[in-house]
């Protein structure tokens, strides 16, 4: 599926917070750590890296939640201060990056996965195709994944 024409617009359940995705991302990719499948209430959460500056928050108030990742680096997870949906995530090791939840856009049909990571810890009965880029664990680099969804979409 090609990209959409951006920016794209997304937000929250109940409405209340609204953002904008002024430029594509740099990647989308299933995650299969512990600390996804808790806070998802699924057997992965699917990420999507973009640049911070790229991600506009239009309205609404969001709370966050300060956690220590699988990988043992600090994370900050956005959600909408009323209704509780998470949002995006603020890598406190990277600030120039933003991991986007590509279930909050309102389109998000388009971005489809093009690898995962911590799939030692996936559900026994999810398949991985091995023709992604796949990880065990934490990816040393997420450049190998960029650059699957930049060749993907024709950018490379």
């Amino acid at each position: 599926m090609p990209l959409p024409k951006f920016p794209q617009q997304g937000g929250c359940h109940c409405g209340a917070v609204r953002y904008e995705l002024t430029a594509p991302p740099l990647g989308v990719y299933n995650c299969h750590c512990t600390d996804c499948q808790k806070m998802s209430g699924a057997a992965y959460a699917m990420s999507m890296p973009v640049r911070t500056e790229t991600l506009v928050q239009l309205s609404g108030e969001v709370s966050i939640f300060e956690k220590v990742a699988d990988s043992g680096r600090r994370v900050q997870m956005v959600s909408c201060a009323k209704c509780g949906t998470r949002m995006w995530n603020v890598p406190l090791s990277s600030p120039e990056m933003r991991t986007l939840r590509p279930g909050t856009l309102d389109d998000f049909s388009w971005a489809e996965p093009v690898g995962n990571i911590w799939t030692k810890s996936r559900m026994p009965w999810i398949e991985i195709d091995a023709a992604l880029v796949n990880y065990e664990g934490q990816p040393p680099s997420r450049e190998p994944l960029y650059a699957a969804w930049s060749t993907k979409h024709g950018e490379a």
